[in-house]
């Protein structure tokens, strides 16, 4: 990654135009080829960039820039259009360049695996009597996330959500639908369903309570025994 911090103007121009006046900016080139332009402020979001494909070029200013006390030019060139940045530099203030390297990834804490191997091994959280058959039970059209029984032996289809929504609810129907076409999970009577998640939005509470799926919220804290909800003080 190249990072230069200088006193710079932007146009680009493309499907629209736009102009970043003459100020001090941080420019960082990525090594996939896209081009960022961040001010000290806005947070994580650049002012202006080019995402890959593209190409840059640095190029000697022309006379009326040159004039105007550019330095130097960067052309930056969209492969698949017509887009392009033109960035003049006025003042070189850092230019530096390291190798990052291969990044392994962003690794959330409380992501859906997680939450699912949690439950699987506190499955009573579900209610008292529940037992685990399986994680991750295959069917025709995907894997149900928790497949366990009732005190009653009766089967028990569990998917599990970071955020609850629609979406998660009619995917739980689906599977519901065929699993209870199955006379091996139905023999000690239909297959019900759990809609589990850290948060559970209205509307998905409200399908699900329609179509008689149970909805459960997780606390993780307390799956992973860092809190205990019952002798919590507030």
């Amino acid at each position: 990654m190249r990072v230069v911090i200088a006193r710079c103007s932007v146009d680009y121009e493309g499907r629209l135009t736009a102009h970043l006046p003459l100020a001090t900016r941080l420019l960082m080139v990525k090594a996939d080829g896209s081009v960022l332009v961040h001010s000290d402020g806005g947070s994580y979001k650049p002012l202006n960039w080019m995402a890959p494909p593209c190409t840059m070029a640095e190029l000697e200013p022309e006379d009326d820039e040159r004039a105007e006390g550019v330095q130097a030019v960067w052309r930056v060139q969209h492969a698949k259009s017509e887009d392009h940045l033109r960035v003049r530099l006025h003042e070189v203030l850092h230019d530096s360049s390291h190798e990052l390297g291969i990044d392994p990834g962003l690794v959330k804490d409380g992501v859906e695996a997680h939450l699912q191997k949690l439950l699987a091994q506190h499955i009573t959280t579900l209610g008292d009597g529940y037992t685990l058959v399986r994680r991750e039970y295959l069917t025709a059209i995907g894997p149900v996330d928790i497949l366990c029984k009732d005190a009653a032996g009766a089967c028990v289809a569990v998917e599990i959500k970071r955020r609850g929504e629609i979406d998660g609810v009619e995917q739980l129907t689906r599977y519901l639908e065929l699993m209870n076409r199955d006379p091996h999970l139905t023999a000690a009577g239909p297959v019900t369903g759990v809609f589990a998640a850290q948060q559970i939005k209205p509307q998905a509470r409200t399908l699900a309570t329609d179509r008689g799926i149970r909805c459960v919220t997780l606390d993780y804290d307390a799956l992973r025994g860092i809190d205990d909800a019952d002798t919590r003080l507030f």
